[in-house]
């Protein structure tokens, strides 16, 4: 067992499609100081439509338990996701729309010290983990999906509680450079949600749209 002693912590998985091949791992090289890379990912920057969205040094904020990889501080953006009105209301939510159903996510039940219970994501990558810990505390949390396919979601600011049936998915890989999910929404509409690489996306936006380039 790996433990660092400083911060309490056991060794995690970033990763979870490596477990399978975890028996195969015979020898574990590291460099001649000792130490081994770190791959960490922060939600802490990022724009809808024309507005930008967070500080450079955000203020230390303290999530609640299971909110990982998320450094995000602006309270602006908290200002315009709570009033109808602005402009950039509706994109917002359409983008957290896109972070929170648009992933690969499993949950995890966990208890704290306390024994008050929360979910825990386990993700294939890091950056998977930040974008729907990103949407999770903006307001819009992935809570499971349960057995009739549906993608349980919490809106946390409103206490609502929605559910969007999963149609399909099209999984990221390395030819096509994005992710794909289908989804009907609880208005009865269908929704394709496409997330991947700039260079991918940019050639798939409809015409009229430089401005948000």
């Amino acid at each position: 067992m790996i433990f660092d002693v400083e911060k309490g912590l056991e060794a995690g998985v970033n990763s979870s499609n490596l477990n399978e091949e975890l028996g195969m791992v015979h020898y574990i090289f590291s460099d001649k100081t000792g130490t081994l890379t770190q791959n960490i990912m922060e939600f802490k920057r990022f724009s809808v439509g024309t507005q930008s969205y967070g500080i450079s040094e955000p203020r230390k904020i303290e999530y609640p338990p299971g909110v990982t990889n998320v450094n995000f501080d602006d309270d602006t953006f908290f200002a315009h996701l709570d009033d109808k009105s602005h402009p950039n209301h509706k994109n917002i939510n359409k983008y957290l729309e896109c972070l929170g159903l648009c992933h690969t996510i499993i949950t995890e039940a966990k208890e704290t010290k306390e024994g008050k219970p929360y979910v825990l994501y386990n993700a294939s990558s890091p950056d998977e983990l930040a974008l729907v810990n990103g949407a999770r505390h903006f307001g819009f949390a992935f809570k499971e999906r349960d057995e009739n396919s549906n993608i349980v979601i919490e809106k946390t600011r409103s206490g609502e509680t929605v559910k969007y049936e999963l149609l399909n998915v099209l999984e990221f890989d390395s030819a096509r450079k994005r992710m794909t999910v289908i989804v009907r929404t609880p208005e009865n509409k269908v929704m394709v949600i496409c997330k991947g690489a700039d260079s991918i996306i940019e050639k798939r936006l409809r015409p009229g749209q430089e401005t948000l380039v």
